[in-house]
């Protein structure tokens, strides 16, 4: 079995329990155990997260997988302003900032002030590697995590919902971005502190989430007929 399937991950699902379910499906088909069977895929979604998941499946693509994942992406995002949170989404500590309410235009100039090529700093929740380490875990150890800033391209961020203190845009970026960091930048930007209460990826690359499945509702059958070569 050889392919990209394109799974459409629940909140809750880790991109690892996808990875796994899939796998195991796979296995069953072929007649093998599932640690004998390559599958892989091209970026991570947090478990909070929505959206598409690009899985590869058989060592032909698994091989791919450094190539396949530095593609462009497109997310529909929610914040919270007048909040901030220490993991920049819903499950950090929340800290109060302000209770100001910022125009629909200033919203919007923010919005367009973080597009292009910018510098970004990634969250100390991520997987960035600190000598060795990953980010997330010194962060939970409560150490100091210090990452530098790192070039970024967000194409556009469009505004498509905004009802204090909720605000909803859909941000086409470039492989590497972070978007609880791009989600802070814009409570900083608008003197209110914010924090991503959702996040939904819809495009990855050429591939949309429109045809993508629920792995909840994979089958071999299912799985063989979905796959894209």
């Amino acid at each position: 079995m050889q392919g990209i399937l394109l799974v459409d991950k629940p909140a809750g699902w880790t991109s690892f329990d996808v990875v796994n379910y899939v796998r195991k499906i796979v296995a069953t088909a072929e007649g093998k155990k599932p640690k004998n069977c390559k599958v892989g895929h091209t970026g991570t979604l947090d478990p909070l997260a929505t959206g598409l998941l690009v899985i590869l499946v058989g060592k032909e693509y698994t091989r791919k997988a450094a190539e396949l994942t530095k593609q462009d992406k497109t997310y529909e995002v929610t914040m919270k302003l007048g909040v901030t949170s220490s993991t920049g989404d819903e499950e950090g500590e929340k800290t109060v900032v302000s209770d100001t309410t910022p125009p629909v235009e200033a919203v919007q100039e923010a919005l367009q002030k973080l597009q292009g090529h910018i510098m970004q700093v990634p969250p100390a929740f991520s997987a960035m590697k600190i000598n060795g380490q990953r980010a997330y875990k010194l962060a939970r150890e409560g150490k100091t995590v210090e990452l530098e800033a790192r070039p970024v391209t967000i194409y556009s961020n469009e505004l498509t919902d905004y009802s204090y203190p909720s605000v909803q845009f859909t941000s086409k970026v470039g492989s590497g971005t972070y978007i609880r960091s791009l989600v802070e930048d814009l409570g900083t930007l608008l003197d209110t502190g914010a924090y991503m209460t959702g996040l939904r990826r819809t495009t990855v690359g050429p591939y949309d989430i429109s045809s993508a499945t629920e792995p909840s509702t994979l089958t071999q059958e299912s799985l063989t007929a979905a796959l894209v070569l």
